[in-house]
This record gives structure tokens, C-alpha cells and sequence, in this order.
């Protein structure tokens, strides 16, 4: 198995082998297992269990600000915190829950670290954000060369490159 890993990863384009292997576990493997579950697996957001996710593809926040949302979550939304502690012992928009009321966002299921969050946020500004609609290699370098749920991105762009799958 790792020989099958080894040989994805040389395969893969640039972007995404720098996407995987920054940061401890990789800013696309913190993407896919915080923020893919709303934001989708192409960042365009849409529905979710938060509800409608903001497209990350369309943000116009920074680094540092796209930072502050996932350590502090989106008040009055349902955009989840994702710092352990955020309103209990760390101020997050210079605020602790009993100053929230009706406007606290949700915690998550999925808590992250510092370099985790860093990991998050550099992922978005470097690999979403200003990018158009999403693109057959994107959906390889997330699901792998074979995965069927990329066949409608290798018609689109007229792939004869059948999936493995099929």
C-alpha cells in the first residue's frame, strides 16, 4: 500500500503535493477533515450542516482573517468555532460567551490545533481563494486518480482518461 501512496503523490501536480505535505498532516487533509463537510470537497460552499456555506473559492478575507473564522467561528451564523476554549478562556472578537447571547456560533465537531488552523487558512488563501469553477486535477488531487467522483470533471473537460473505477 504505502508503494500506491508513494506513486499518487509523484503523480500529483505541484500544488497539491505542497497542499499535503505542509504543516504536520497537511493543509488538505486539515481542509478535508474540518471544512469539507460544508465548504464541499472544491471549497464552493452550498448546503451543509451548519447550513448555506459561504463559497471559500469567492472570499475576499486574508490569511490572518480567514484564521480568525475558523478559530472564532462566524457569530449569528453557522459558521463553528474550531479553537478549543474560543469564548471560555480565549476572547474571540474581543468577546467570551456570556457577552454572545443569540449571536454565539456553533462549537465543532472537530476541534484543531494552532498549526492546524494556520494549515486551514493557507489552504483556503492559497488553493481556493480566486480560483474559478473547479477543475479535473482539484478533484484528483482531493479524491485520487480513480475516483468516480471526478468523472463529471474529466467530461467536462473532455478527458479520454477513463476512471480506474470503470
Amino acid at each position: 500500500m504505502p508503494v500506491l501512496l508513494v506513486g499518487w503523490a509523484l503523480a500529483a501536480p505541484a500544488w497539491a503535493q505542497s497542499a499535503r505535505t505542509s504543516a504536520g498532516e497537511g493543509d488538505l487533509a486539515v481542509f478535508k477533515k474540518a471544512c469539507s463537510g460544508c465548504h464541499k470537497w472544491h471549497g464552493g460552499g452550498g448546503g451543509g450542516y451548519g447550513g448555506e456555506a459561504l463559497s471559500l473559492r469567492k472570499t475576499q478575507l486574508d490569511k490572518d482573517q480567514v484564521a480568525e473564522v475558523v478559530r472564532c467561528g462566524r457569530p449569528g451564523t453557522g459558521m463553528p468555532y474550531h479553537l478549543r476554549g474560543a469564548y471560555d478562556t480565549v476572547k474571540c472578537f474581543d468577546s467570551l460567551k456570556a457577552d454572545m447571547g443569540t449571536n454565539m456560533p456553533p462549537e465543532t465537531a472537530v476541534f484543531l490545533r494552532a498549526p492546524e488552523i494556520d494549515a486551514v487558512a493557507t489552504y483556503v488563501v492559497t488553493q481556493l481563494k480566486g480560483k474559478g469553477e473547479p477543475t479535473l486535477e482539484e478533484c484528483t488531487a482531493f479524491f485520487g486518480a480513480t475516483s468516480r467522483a471526478c468523472d463529471i470533471y474529466r467530461k467536462k473537460e473532455g478527458s479520454d482518461a477513463p476512471s480506474a473505477l470503470h
